[in-house]
C-alpha cells in the first residue's frame, strides 16, 4: 500500500513539474543596444543639386557621374506642417538616374522660414516633421536628408529650436550610422542673426554643410561681383578659422548662375549656359547680356571656367567638398563648370 502512495506521489510531482516547464514563459531577449553614430564619410563631395522644374532627360547621364551627390530639390514643408514632393515623377526619374551613375541620393527640404518656425518651435512638431522626413527617405531608398531652412535666427529663438530640430533629426538619420544628414546655410560673411543662428553644437550633428557662397549682390551697388574668389576667401576663413568648423565638414557652395549689379535681381540673373549662349565667354566672369526683364544692355557677374577651377582647388585643400546650384544652370558641354571642377580635382567620370 505505501508502495503505491509512493508511485502516485512521485507521479504527480513529475505531472507537477512537466505542467511548471509547459506554463513558464521563455525569457525574453535583451534588444540589441542603440547605436548612433555617422555613415562613414566617403571623401571629398561633389553635390550637386537638382530643382523639380528642371527636365532630367535634359541633363547627360556624365554630369550625375561627375557628382556623388545629388540634392533633390525640393519636399517642401508647408504651413500645415505636411511635407510635399515638388513634381514626384521628376523626383523619381532623378532618383533612379542619379543611382544608375553611381551618385548618393538626398533629399532637400525647403519651404518658408515661418512654416519652419512653427514646426520647430514644439516637440510635438518636430517629431511629426522628422517621421515624415524619415519615411521619406525609407520609402524612396535615397541616403540621407539635406536641410535648407534660409534662415533660423537669434533675433526670434528660432536657433534654439534649429538647433534641437537637428539634434533630433541627426539621433534619427544616425541611429545605425544609416543615413547622411547635411544642411545648407549661409555664407557668413556678414554679421547678425542669421550666421549666429548656426551653433557650434550644431558641428556634432551634421555631417556636413553646403555653404551658400554667392548671392552676395546689391542693387544700388555696381560692378560688385556675387561670387569672387574674395568672398569665398572670407567665408572659408569664418567658418573654419573663426568658427572652428572641422574641415571635413565644410562644402563650398559654387554658383552655375549670374547676377547683375546695382538693378534690379528680378528677371535680370541668368543661367551659366544663357549667359554663354549670348556670347559671354567661358573663361570670363563678366559679360554683356539682355533679357525681356531688362532689354537695355547690362553687365552680369558670373563664374567662369578659371574661377571655378580656382574655387575647386582650394576646396581640395582646405575644405571636404564642393556644391553646385545648380545642375540645369551649367552648360553640357565642354565648357561645363561642372566638368572644370572635376578635371582640376582629378575626379574620373
Amino acid at each position: 500500500m505505501r508502495h503505491r502512495q509512493l508511485l502516485f506521489l512521485y507521479a504527480a510531482l513529475l505531472l507537477l513539474a512537466a505542467c511548471s516547464k509547459k506554463d513558464s514563459a521563455p525569457p525574453t531577449p535583451n534588444p540589441p543596444p542603440v547605436v548612433i553614430t555617422a555613415p562613414p564619410d566617403f571623401g571629398f563631395k561633389v553635390v550637386g543639386y537638382f530643382p523639380s522644374y528642371r527636365d532630367p532627360n535634359a541633363v547627360p547621364d556624365v554630369k550625375f557621374r561627375m557628382t556623388n551627390v545629388v540634392n533633390y530639390a525640393f519636399f517642401t514643408l508647408n504651413a500645415a506642417g505636411a511635407l510635399v514632393i515638388n513634381s514626384p515623377s521628376t523626383f523619381t526619374t532623378v532618383v533612379n538616374k542619379a543611382k544608375a551613375n553611381n551618385a548618393k541620393v538626398m533629399i532637400s527640404i525647403n519651404g518658408a522660414s515661418s512654416d519652419f518656425r512653427t514646426m520647430a518651435a514644439t516637440a510635438t512638431g518636430r517629431n511629426n516633421f522628422i517621421k515624415q522626413v524619415m519615411n521619406s527617405i525609407r520609402v524612396y531608398q535615397v541616403h540621407g536628408v539635406d536641410v535648407d531652412w534660409e534662415f533660423p535666427n537669434t533675433g526670434d529663438g528660432s536657433d534654439i529650436t534649429f538647433t534641437a530640430l537637428m539634434k533630433e533629426l541627426s539621433d534619427s538619420c544616425h541611429r545605425d550610422g544609416k543615413y547622411y544628414l547635411t544642411a545648407a546655410i549661409t555664407a557668413g560673411k556678414y554679421t547678425g542673426g542669421n550666421r549666429d543662428a548656426i551653433k557650434a553644437e550644431l558641428f556634432n550633428y551634421v555631417d556636413w554643410f553646403n555653404v551658400m557662397v554667392y548671392d552676395d549682390f546689391s542693387t544700388s551697388v555696381a560692378y560688385k561681383h556675387h561670387s569672387d574668389m574674395a568672398l569665398v576667401q572670407t567665408c572659408m576663413n569664418y567658418w573654419l578659422t573663426t568658427r572652428n568648423m572641422p574641415k571635413a565638414k565644410f562644402v563650398l557652395g559654387l554658383p552655375a548662375y549670374g547676377r547683375p549689379s546695382g538693378i534690379t535681381q528680378s528677371n535680370t540673373t541668368l543661367s551659366y549656359s544663357s549667359i554663354i549662349s549670348q556670347g559671354g565667354s567661358p573663361l570670363s566672369d563678366s559679360a554683356i547680356v539682355t533679357t525681356s526683364g531688362w532689354p537695355t544692355p547690362y553687365t552680369i557677374y558670373y563664374n567662369g571656367m578659371p574661377t571655378i577651377k580656382k574655387k575647386a582647388m582650394l576646396a581640395k585643400q582646405q575644405a571636404n567638398g564642393i556644391m553646385l546650384w545648380e545642375k540645369g544652370q551649367d552648360a553640357h558641354d565642354g565648357n561645363s563648370l561642372l566638368k572644370a571642377a572635376c578635371d582640376t580635382l582629378g575626379r574620373t567620370y
